[in-house]
């Protein structure tokens, strides 16, 4: 027994040590939804991002508390009230809003509190700070309505926060803010995580809401045949919401998804909506190459994106010294040029650093992914894995379960990736008969 869990243990350790690599040091702002503390999902949140927050990772925790507000209101047999897809705080709302807020920064600061043995909190010291970090003005009368004690995000003590993460304390906010006078705002969590990621241009903005990102067909609900987009290009982001009606309501895709979109116009990288549903969702996204949820990306200048008939001699270029050194089979020009719309490409101010082709095998539900190439010049950025990621999502719209590909050289890459190694003869059929046995290729696949 001992020697299977090792066996799975020491790859699953050395696959997510880049990553641990590469989050130190970052900020990421996390926001809760009310709905997760709610479904009793507080314990193992605390202890996932105390993990998160030992591995180096600086947290900003906002917590929403929208059902709990709506529970106390409905004890007083008063009705939430909503207009504009915003509540109306009223003095009743502010009183429930005020005890929602320091009941759960209670149970918050509790769960970052325990380090029984035996748990993963063992050893742990996890200091919460929170404090008067936003200031607020009241959004006032809107079309004749009047919120009253709700309020939007004027100001972020950037500062403050970030002397309070340079002391390695996590920083804890609620959703509300104070005006220059001492009165105080409502505020949605969802925009005050927003607006602290973009005053703080955070590496990461991650939602761990009730819904479990965008779906591939975003008209229908996710489901095996409807799998979550697992990452979206920032203008594919824009794009589609310009499709989407305006939503207030939390479970549909545009509410969670204009938030992400702001973020990463603003400056934040990628912003991420996760399912609190999933246990460890925010450890499987962080620390996972393919992740869990929707992670909106900014790729800035770099542009990753489908190839064109432009593109055919740029893929050339890229390919040829890794032909003449015998990493990739030799590809003519016609062949690229009657198969360019197969590829994806990283093309940085004109010039393509990165590509990949797809070739489908529909009736055996996979998929070829050949000539993957990274430029000399860019090797060690993640190029590679972006290529791969985008080339598996294009693999599951199209319905497939697996993806493979045929290395002399690079074995070790993708196993690192999930690939596992199998015997040529597991390739489909129409596959097989192209296969270069005096080549020796290994066949390794991975399940989508």
């Amino acid at each position: 027994m001992s020697n299977v869990f090792n066996f799975t243990f020491v790859p699953w350790f050395r696959s997510v040590a880049p990553y641990i690599h590469m989050h130190r040091g970052k900020t990421f702002v996390v926001g809760i939804a009310g709905e997760a503390i709610a479904a009793g999902k507080l314990p193992n949140l605390a202890q996932d991002l105390a993990l998160i927050q030992s591995m180096g990772v600086r947290i900003v925790l906002v917590y929403g508390f929208r059902p709990q507000v709506n529970e106390q209101l409905l004890a007083k047999g008063h009705a939430p009230q909503y207009s504009h897809g915003m509540r109306i705080t009223d003095s009743v709302a502010l009183d429930c809003a005020e005890e929602a807020a320091g009941q759960l920064r209670y149970e918050i600061e509790a769960a970052f509190s325990q380090g029984l043995p035996n748990t993963p909190m063992a050893g742990s010291t996890v200091r919460v700070i929170s404090g008067n970090f936003i200031t607020a003005r009241p959004i006032g009368i809107v079309d004749g309505v009047d919120f009253q004690h709700s309020g939007l995000v004027r100001k972020v003590d950037v500062g403050g926060i970030a002397q309070t993460l340079s002391n390695g304390s996590m920083v804890l906010l609620s959703p509300f803010g104070f005006s220059p006078t001492g009165e105080a705002f409502n505020l949605a969590m969802e925009e005050v995580a927003t607006s602290v990621a973009i005053a703080l241009q955070a590496d990461k903005l991650l939602f761990v809401t009730e819904t479990a990102g965008v779906p591939v067909d975003p008209s229908q609900p996710s489901s095996e045949d409807n799998p979550i987009d697992t990452e979206l290009p920032l203008d594919a982001a824009e794009k589609l919401l310009a499709q989407l009606p305006a939503s207030s309501n939390p479970s549909d895709i545009a509410f969670y998804l204009q938030h992400c979109v702001k973020a990463c116009k603003a400056g934040v990288e990628r912003s991420h909506i996760l399912p609190f549903a999933v246990d460890g969702s925010l450890l499987l996204e962080i620390y996972m190459h393919d992740g869990i949820g929707t992670m909106v990306v900014d790729e800035k200048l770099e542009s990753l994106r489908e190839a064109t008939h432009e593109d055919v001699g740029g893929i050339l270029q890229l390919i040829e010294p890794f032909e003449k050194d015998g990493s990739l089979v030799k590809r003519d020009r016609n062949e690229i040029e009657r198969d360019v719309g197969q590829y994806t490409v990283i093309e940085h101010d004109g010039v393509i650093f990165a590509c990949a082709a797809l070739y489908p095998y529909p009736e055996a539900k996979t998929a070829e992914m050949a000539a993957l190439t990274v430029s000399p010049q860019s090797q060690g950025q993640g190029d590679g894995e972006k290529v791969l990621k985008r080339v598996e999502q294009r693999a599951r719209n199209k319905g497939l379960k697996s993806i493979f590909v045929l290395t002399t050289r690079t074995k070790h890459w993708f196993l690192k990736r999930g690939f596992v190694q199998v015997d040529p003869d597991w390739l489909p059929e129409a596959r097989k008969r192209k296969y270069n046995w005096d080549r020796k290729s290994l066949v390794l696949v991975k399940q989508l």
